[in-house]
């Protein structure tokens, strides 16, 4: 049974409370808030690596977010589509990233970064 619950809203007029990501520079796990409304908790040690790269889907809408970060475990690859997603790669980098989250459009305005779509896939069968 998930008992993980979402983070707090944030006041979309402060650029440090950004509701699509969070940082704790003692955060051992990186905590997936997926678009189906589940949360997966995915250990930094068995972090693999992360890519950003231009998003594929513009060549056909051109409404789609413009960034893909894909963030890779040993047992689990993590998908974000948004905008400004290098804040985040930076996170990843010093392990800081705390949760990760999709929020609605209005935020896209308002925050350097915005997480648009988040999913998961994963690369084992978990027993």
């Amino acid at each position: 049974m998930n008992t993980n619950t979402n983070p707090a809203a944030a006041s979309a007029s402060s650029s440090r409370d950004n509701p699509c990501y969070g940082s704790d520079p003692t955060a051992a796990t990186l905590n997936v808030f997926t678009d189906d409304e589940r949360s997966y908790q995915l250990p930094y040690a068995q972090f693999v690596y992360s890519e950003t790269t231009p998003n594929s889907a513009l060549e056909k809408d051109a409404d789609a977010p413009p960034e893909k970060l894909l963030i890779v475990f040993a047992v689990a690859k993590v998908t974000v589509l948004g905008r400004g997603l290098k804040s985040l790669e930076r996170m990843i980098q010093k392990y800081e990233l705390k949760f990760v989250k999709s929020a609605g459009r209005r935020y896209a305005a308002v925050f350097n970064a915005h997480v648009a779509v988040v999913s998961i896939s994963f690369t084992k069968e978990l027993q």
